[in-house]
């Protein structure tokens, strides 16, 4: 009976790390260039409680990590100049990190004291020269669809667009931002276009991760009932065995 309850304690621990993710994604439907996450599941089979020279195992589900669908979202007008976003799948738009190079969807940027183009919590925006730095002065800011910015008539930088071959190499951090894992350096995207004055929304369906919370909900009482019925089983078997004939 150990075998039941082990398979189904791995497949409890599982169904808690979905509901977590599935929570997640309800709570980011409204977060900008957010990506829907999805539990990555796997199997390990191994030797039986008991009876070990008996094949074959028993198999153990695993938690095989996160899963991202990097699918384009729907695109919004904020009419605002320092909003952009990203027309086409797989590119991100790159910002310095403490750390190093970091890629986001989020277009929401700004100007720092100094006029230089700054996520909103401070990160400064990456162009193909560096840093990019407006003057407020010279009028209003335009960018072309290739991420060309402009001011008074006047190319003064353009955004670093960039995409990865293999989307897997990027990790999310707690900032929202990916970070690549990998050695291998992003490619410039020059098939994608940028929009001004719009950014881009999630890709999360909550009606669809409303009904993946039930499912996830009533999946979980299914396994307590069948570890708690393995249980009682094992427990009528022992009771049995111990009395006299």
């Amino acid at each position: 009976m150990e075998n039941a309850a082990y398979i189904g304690l791995s497949r409890q621990v599982t169904l808690r790390r979905e509901l977590d993710i599935a929570a997640n994604n309800i709570a980011n439907a409204d977060t900008t260039g957010f990506k829907v996450e999805q539990l990555m599941l796997g199997t390990q089979v191994e030797a039986k409680a008991r009876n070990e020279g008996v094949r074959p195992g028993v198999s153990f589900v695993l938690d095989n990590g996160v899963g991202r669908d990097f699918g384009q979202a729907a695109l919004k007008q904020t009419n605002r100049p320092l909003d952009f976003a990203i027309e086409g799948e797989g590119a991100f738009f790159a910002v310095q990190d403490g750390a190093g190079e970091a890629y986001t969807r989020n277009g929401a940027f700004t100007l720092d004291p100094e006029g230089r183009l700054t996520t909103q919590d401070g990160k400064p925006v990456l162009g193909d020269g560096g840093e990019i730095m407006l003057d407020p002065q010279l009028g209003a800011v335009s960018v072309a669809q290739d991420g060309t910015i402009s001011q008074d008539g006047q190319p003064v930088g353009r955004l670093s667009v960039v995409r990865f071959d293999l989307l897997s190499v990027l990790e999310k951090g707690g900032d929202g931002l990916y970070r690549n894992t990998s050695n291998v350096q992003p490619t410039d995207a020059p098939e994608v276009q940028v929009r001004q004055g719009m950014l881009e929304g999630s890709n999360v369906n909550p009606l669809l991760e409303i009904t993946n919370l039930i499912e996830i909900s009533r999946a979980y009482e299914r396994v307590t009932k069948m570890i708690s019925d393995a249980n009682d089983l094992s427990k009528r078997a022992v009771e049995r065995l111990g009395k006299p004939n």
